[in-house]
């Protein structure tokens, strides 16, 4: 459903509106995941620990930081077995629009900060691992 909605909004808007209405989706969701689903007053090592059984006891995707700057709160995380794009076929972009925003919305929700995600590697530009470069808005 996700792509022939995307293809939709692409058709009848654009890529980047399209991006644009994914992202903020993402967004939302992260914020609510983090209210509903995380436990308040973790460390951020808990906090991260807690989204990885979540993300893949719920078969969303297995969540990894591959480097951790906490005085300028910036991050690579890596999200693998995504269930957005795990085993789709390689194209020539990055997909996972909808994953930006998920975790600009789950940082912002636990940490009180706006993050600017950007997808810089993912599985169907030919990786095995969508990473993302995450750092705090503008």
């Amino acid at each position: 459903m996700q792509f022939t909605l995307r293809d939709v909004i692409i058709k009848k808007f654009s890529p980047e509106i399209a991006d644009q209405i994914y992202y903020e989706a993402g967004e939302l969701a992260g914020r609510e995941f983090c209210k509903t689903l995380i436990h308040k007053g973790n460390t951020f090592s808990e906090f991260i620990k807690e989204v990885q059984e979540l993300l893949s006891g719920l078969k969303i995707g297995i969540l990894r930081v591959e480097k951790a700057d906490m005085a300028k709160n910036e991050f690579t995380l890596t999200v693998s077995e995504d269930l957005d794009c795990s085993g789709l076929p390689i194209c020539d972009e990055t997909i996972c629009t909808y994953d930006e925003g998920f975790i600009a919305g789950l940082l912002h929700e636990y940490t009180g900060t706006k993050f600017s995600v950007k997808e810089v590697d993912c599985w169907c530009s030919g990786d095995r691992v969508c990473r993302f470069d995450v750092k705090p808005a503008a």
